[in-house]
């Protein structure tokens, strides 16, 4: 066994461990515990589980590694994710949270219908699944590399782990696993990072280092046929119209993700929800302010360590890699003249994105047990939102479905919470066999199911907390709309069920296409709601409740 292998099986191993023991300590018997944890975790505790259920594989693994290869394009990711979060925080997570209930289908089927409920419950299982594809394919980068198993293999033993504890703890396991996981995540993303910093420029805050490499980038990047780093909207066929619609379609898709939104039905208080959603922001930061530099010190050391290179003199940390199929390399091409990250341009040298922030200590010439953190904190980043999305899947089948419209009267806590269960295994045996052929890189895969919360549930969930005139009929037309336009359009322009893909209409990319969904989903639930029946006093003094909570006391008082 070698030293990097002895370490990340070090880190892993006493990580999951520290998981499991969470899990066992925190297993639940009731639902009330098992999908918003008793609605009693403190608020800072319930922020960390938000920062590491929100960034997942797509932030730890992906992210940097597209803004490696995208250079400035790939500032989309940063703001449209972070951005989301001021958007959840003031228009959404205290009023769903006022509301009192399980899941976000849930609210939908008491503001509009039961048969909305259904149409809820069924986006919010195909918006889970499509996220928890991307952690599966994360999580399988990581065993498939740091463990030497295929990536069959690989991608198979992440769902099993994720799939246990998972399964025992629930919400309130999942909530204090989630803590854990964010420590282990942040910890091993910054300490690579400052070290880096330290070796290339000197200093070891990698924001300060960042500013200062970025001419000798920009010329590495010319001498190997890329565009300068600093270059803005230079990869993007739309131009700065595809970078808005992506930004846009990133927040708002950010507070319509039923798996972030459900965390804060776990706060004690409609206050500490808002709040929980400033320490979520606070945490997520640390990660996100530093992946720009992360991105950069890789793609340096990336391009120095091949120019000029040929086959023979490779740096020594690609060949495990290219085992596994994550690099490329054209043995014919002799020297390395042109490097890229997509396998239909030709280059000498093709490198997935999904690599370079767990391979960034190895291209640094780092330790074996900084490249052995960096496994486990990648690891972390997968199953903390990977457990998220699994109990949005099974609430949304077992509450949602079977107890709420199904079988109300004989349900009982156990054969609810077994439906879940199963619910959850379902999911993820089919997870596993899309995620060993995504359709994309990580944080594109991701990026597609926040293109389908914008397009679905952001609007409805406006709407229905500021709009009392939303009716049922509206917010079931404009979902499906959304789903529809939004979904179509994804099929349409990627390689999927073998089908070719198209060029993109107008420049839009796919990643953009939930802003103008969520658009049309707007337009369409309004006029609806105009041309039909408004909803029932009751609903609409519901809503009043909602968003003013002591208009009631005052009215009752004589003060109104």
């Amino acid at each position: 066994m070698s030293s990097m292998q002895f370490w990340t099986f070090f880190f892993l191993i006493s990580s999951f461990g520290i998981y499991i023991v969470i899990a066992w300590r925190s297993r639940v018997k009731e639902t009330k515990e098992f999908y918003v944890a008793s609605r009693g975790v403190p608020t800072i505790a319930n922020g960390a589980a938000v920062a590491a259920d929100w960034m997942s594989a797509a932030s730890f693994i992906g992210m940097a590694g597209m803004i490696a290869f995208l250079g400035s394009d790939g500032s989309v990711y940063l703001m449209g994710w972070t951005g989301g979060y001021v958007l959840l925080a003031l228009l959404l997570a205290p009023y769903l949270r006022k509301w009192g209930k399980f899941t976000v289908p849930e609210f939908v089927g008491d503001r509009y219908s039961d048969g909305v409920r259904v149409i809820a419950a069924i986006c919010a299982i195909v918006i889970s699944f499509t996220y928890v594809v991307g952690q599966m394919t994360g999580g399988g980068v990581v065993f498939s590399r740091f463990l030497g198993l295929s990536a069959e293999w690989a991608v198979v033993v992440a769902a099993l782990v994720i799939f246990f504890y998972s399964v025992l703890g629930g919400m309130k396991g999942i909530t204090y696993t989630q803590v854990a996981q964010y420590i282990v995540l942040i910890t091993a993303y910054l300490i690579p990072a400052v070290a880096v910093s330290q070796q290339i420029g000197g200093f070891p805050i990698p924001q300060v280092t960042y500013g200062s490499i970025l001419a000798e980038l920009d010329q590495l990047r010319i001498d190997f046929g890329l565009d300068r780093f600093t270059e803005a909207f230079a990869g993007r066929d739309g131009g700065q119209l595809d970078v808005f619609l992506v930004t846009a379609s990133l927040m708002i898709g950010t507070a319509g993700l039923p798996h972030v939104i459900i965390r804060f039905y776990t706060t004690k208080t409609v206050r500490g929800a808002r709040f929980s959603a400033f320490w979520a922001l606070l945490f997520i930061s640390l990660l996100y302010l530093t992946a720009p530099a992360v991105g950069a010190f890789t793609k340096l050391n990336l391009l120095r360590g091949t120019e000029g290179a040929t086959a023979d003199d490779l740096p020594a940390w690609i060949a495990p890699w290219a085992e596994g199929g994550y690099v490329t390399l054209n043995e014919e091409s002799g020297v390395i003249q042109t490097v890229s990250n997509n396998a239909a341009s030709g280059a000498d040298l093709i490198v997935s994105n999904d690599i370079l922030v767990l391979a960034s200590p190895e291209i640094g010439g780092m330790p074996a047990p900084i490249i052995g953190l960096m496994a486990a904190g990648g690891m972390a980043a997968a199953l903390s939102t990977a457990a998220g999305l699994l109990l949005v899947i099974s609430s949304a089948a077992s509450h949602d479905i079977y107890y709420r419209m199904i079988s109300k009267e004989k349900a009982t806590e156990k054969t609810q919470m077994l439906v879940g269960r199963l619910a959850m295994a379902g999911a993820l045996v089919v997870a596993i066999f899309a995620g060993l052929n995504p359709p994309a890189f990580v944080a594109q895969v991701v990026a597609f199911a926040f293109g389908l919360a914008a397009s679905t549930f952001f609007p409805i969930l406006i709407l229905g907390i500021f709009w009392k005139k939303a009716n049922a009929k509206g917010a079931a037309a404009g979902m499906l709309t959304g789903l529809i336009f939004s979904g179509g359009y994804m099929i349409y322009t990627l390689e999927l069920f073998g089908l070719a893909a198209n060029e993109h209409i107008l420049g839009i990319s796919p990643e953009g296409i939930g802003t103008i969904g969520a658009a049309v989903n707007f337009t369409v639930t309004i006029v609806v709601s105009n041309l039909t029946r408004p909803p029932s006093e009751e609903v609409q003094e519901m809503v009043e409740s909602i968003r003013y909570p002591a208009k009631q006391q005052l009215e009752a008082a004589g003060k109104l």
